[in-house]
């Protein structure tokens, strides 16, 4: 929907001025709401608790800023578990192609990496960052930091919402708004600003918000001391993992505390709901295969030359050695396909790298919009999704973040 022509009704579009959009978080998803609004000269105020915006932007860019993934894009609804209809459409508006693109627009080439994940070239987030805000101020956004957000007067039938805040000098504030984006991610993470705290708000509304949850987390084990001495800090490389009826591929890193790494962490939806995992550590044989590579011989024999004619790693060597009980080779070339781990449960938030949780899909309709409150969008993180990592999260915030600001867009020019 286009803005009428402001010579129609001036003190109407002098009252649109006066009350902006409002965004409120500085993650990706705010800062794309606002990029797309700002875009059509659409006055942007952006609110952030913290003293700069992208904190947590950052925090990913010390792993190199997996800014997305590089599989067909038709893969990706089914990375974030629930919702796919939703997910089909938002990333046909701003998916793989297009960040990549947008990236490049600000100056930044990317590039596929060898596991498929798509880098900044630097593989740096701060310069991508800095040229981002550079072209949101360039395109009129107001940016108010050390602001809390600690209450909303929702508006309707023409009035506006009215958002209150607290600032760096302890001074609240009140401010109209005709349309609000809410992007104050998850729970992970607090000292970049995501601390969940706006659930208060909103659940006093009426809102249903989904309780947080850790996501891309380890999980405690109750190891055996001897284990560890040998496995501690090394990878457990080439095997298949199985919680509930999802299997996956991937890596496994034992810790002192448990395991994690990324095989871990695209299960961590049926983790939660039960926590036994079974890993196979020979994916590529049959357990018959197996069994033919140790050749005749004695049990004796054969059990000595499990390690090396089934090429285990020191990892997988040691967790046989330690949780795999078997009466014979044959059943032991069964049981490694299988090795059952009980987990005592996931490693607390703030050591997550994104959480679950957040305001409920049946809140929202498909612009994002609270359907109990027209006019206030939400993006990012503090929607119940979650994603492996490797590019999706990111990606998952833009794409909410472009469709939160579109339909922000087409709330403000109808009123």
């Amino acid at each position: 929907m286009q803005p009428p022509d402001s010579t129609e009704n001036p003190k109407r579009e002098a009252e649109k001025e006066a009350s902006p959009v409002v965004v409120i978080g500085g993650g990706p998803a705010g800062l794309r709401a606002a990029e797309v609004l700002s875009a059509r000269s659409i006055p942007v105020a952006l609110y952030d608790s913290m003293a700069s915006v992208g904190r947590k932007f950052l925090v990913a860019g010390r792993g190199g800023l997996n800014l997305t993934h590089s599989e067909p894009v038709a893969n990706f609804p089914a990375r974030y578990s629930e919702e796919p209809q939703r997910w089909s459409e938002w990333l046909a508006e701003f998916g793989p192609d297009q960040v990549r693109e947008w990236a490049r627009e600000l100056g930044v080439e990317t590039f596929v990496g060898t596991s498929g994940r798509v880098f900044p070239v630097e593989k740096k987030a701060a310069p991508l960052l800095r040229r981002w805000v550079a072209r949101l101020k360039a395109q009129g956004v107001r940016f108010h930091l050390r602001h809390r957000w600690y209450g909303l007067k929702p508006g309707g039938n023409g009035q506006p919402h009215f958002l209150e805040f607290e600032n760096h000098e302890g001074a609240r504030i009140r401010v109209p708004a005709r349309a609000v984006v809410l992007a104050l991610g998850g729970a992970s993470w607090s000292q970049t600003g995501s601390t969940g705290e706006w659930r208060t708000i909103l659940s006093e509304l009426g809102i249903e918000i989904s309780p947080f949850a850790p996501a891309n987390c380890g999980y405690d084990v109750d190891w055996k001391a001897e284990f560890l001495t040998q496995a501690e800090g090394q990878p457990l490389k080439n095997v298949t993992a199985t919680a509930g009826e999802r299997t996956v591929a991937g890596e496994c890193l034992i810790t002192s505390y448990g395991i994690e790494g990324g095989a871990i962490y695209q299960l961590g939806r049926e983790l939660r709901k039960e926590p036994i995992l079974q890993i196979d550590l020979k994916p590529t044989f049959s357990s018959a295969e197996l069994l033919r590579k140790l050749g005749p011989g004695s049990e004796a024999v054969r059990r000595r030359n499990v390690v090396k004619h089934w090429k285990l790693g020191a990892v997988a060597a040691a967790l046989v050695a330690h949780y795999v009980k078997a009466e014979s080779v044959e059943e032991l070339s069964e049981r490694v396909k299988a090795v059952r781990l009980e987990l005592k449960g996931p490693r607390p938030i703030e050591e997550a790298i994104s959480s679950a949780g957040g305001v409920a899909w049946n809140e929202l309709d498909e612009c994002l919009m609270l359907r109990k409150f027209p006019g206030i969008f939400c993006a990012g993180e503090m929607i119940d999704w979650e994603a492996p990592t490797g590019g999706y999260l990111i990606q998952g915030c833009l794409a909410t973040g472009n469709r939160a600001g579109e339909s922000a867009a087409a709330s403000w020019a109808g009123q």
